[in-house]
């Protein structure tokens, strides 16, 4: 029997609670109420916020932040540890690349933590050669 995963937007009145406890499980924040204001914030400012659910439970998600004419991030992808391994990262990803390129979106980055360059390559995604990732760590002086 497959299981069914449906794979909707999440909408900015969505509860709180459902996206914060995978971005606590993922280990990128915490429950907070300062953080629920993030990730209320995180909601609105997404181009497109993906959830994967499972029934009623929310079990992974990703999003993309772009301008929305020309180029895309896809960012936070995330599946609950118990529902790894089974397609639900690949398709939460080729959704939102689908959601994209209908658009009109046709450059869409990403940046994967170490290990999951197959996982992207299998997506069709292609390391920006002659590209570096960077972050900002200070201001100017180094100081923030």
């Amino acid at each position: 029997m497959v299981e069914q995963i449906l794979y909707r937007s999440l909408a900015p009145d969505v509860d709180l609670s459902l996206p914060l406890a995978l971005y606590e499980e993922a280990g990128w924040i915490t429950t907070a109420e300062k953080e629920r204001e993030t990730v209320s914030a995180i909601l609105k400012g997404s181009l497109l916020f993906l959830g994967a659910w499972k029934g009623e439970k929310l079990i992974g998600m990703g999003r993309a932040i772009s301008d929305g004419g020309s180029d895309a991030y896809i960012q936070d992808v995330f599946v609950s540890a118990p529902y790894r391994n089974r397609g639900i990262g690949a398709g939460i990803v080729s959704t939102l690349v689908q959601k994209l390129r209908e658009r009109g979106i046709g450059w869409i980055g990403l940046i994967g933590v170490p290990g999951t360059e197959r996982f992207y390559r299998e997506l069709g995604f292609r390391p920006l050669e002659g590209h570096i990732p960077m972050r900002w760590e200070g201001g100017v002086d180094g100081k923030p």
